[in-house]
């Protein structure tokens, strides 16, 4: 018991640097859950209440960065709840492995729009103005935008592997924010999913307590030291490694799902 313990603390504080750096948490933290004996949708269950400890350590520690954004993050936390809310229902009616075909395919295009809106960003300044001075293309754009993020909200509240990574994909594309303004976005908007989930998970389905504990613990401190790394790290090579990661387990997943 012990040493399962602290298995899923280093684990979790893994998981935790990934879900506040990338939002790729559950590449680590759904693995492990497996491998100490829980059956998938147990696992996904529990899984999901243990993040809620990397929302917490990652929000406070990226305070400094969200300070002047709460307005708009108000709004995509609002947009994400709907979406999250009726996910989690579909996973306690419909098992997640059923979506197991689907997820290789929003995994990479998420890899594909953080690696198009990192080029993009650099030089569309102009472009940006001129598309927000069009008030029809404002309109179609902020419509789907939102639309985006109800549906990878449903998404996290049914499956979540990677979903912080979709996430930090159309933040990427529909802010002009910093990156680590974004990125600290997507760990609150994370985390307000993972919390409405599990309230929801509590009253419906069984949660095993004893494990997200050590989880929690470890992603708590990863979810934390992540917004440090970023604040200090080199953007541009950060923004080619998630999108590598996430092309990466897109192909790991396909295969898995496929063969």
């Amino acid at each position: 018991m012990i040493s399962t313990f602290m298995f899923l603390i280093v684990a979790g504080f893994g998981a935790g640097l990934l879900a506040s750096t990338a939002g790729m948490a559950s590449l680590i933290s759904y693995p492990a859950l497996l491998s100490v004996g829980l059956p998938p949708v147990l696992a996904n269950v529990t899984n999901t209440t243990a993040l809620i400890f990397s929302g917490i350590g990652s929000t406070v520690s990226s305070l400094k960065e969200l300070k002047g954004h709460w307005k708009k993050l108000s709004l995509y936390i609002a947009l994400s709840l709907i979406g999250s809310i009726g996910g989690s229902f579909l996973l306690l009616i419909a098992p997640a492995s059923i979506f197991k075909k689907v997820v290789p395919f929003f995994i990479l295009a998420a890899g594909i729009l953080l690696w198009a809106s990192s080029r993009k960003k650099a030089t569309s300044t102009d472009k940006m103005k001129e598309a927000h001075q069009n008030s029809s293309k404002r309109f179609w754009i902020t419509l789907i935008s939102w639309i985006g993020i109800v549906l990878v909200g449903a998404y996290t509240g049914y499956f979540g592997a990677a979903g912080g990574v979709i996430f930090l994909a159309i933040l990427s594309v529909i802010t002009d924010d910093r990156f680590v303004v974004v990125n600290a976005m997507k760990n609150v908007i994370a985390f307000a999913g993972n919390l409405i989930a599990t309230i929801i998970f509590i009253f419906k389905t069984n949660i095993d307590w004893l494990l997200v504990i050590p989880l929690g613990l470890g992603l708590l401190i990863g979810g934390y030291t992540g917004p440090i790394i970023v604040r200090h790290a080199n953007i541009h090579v950060l923004r080619a490694l998630i999108s590598l990661a996430a092309f990466g387990l897109a192909a790991y997943l396909f295969v898995t799902a496929y063969f």
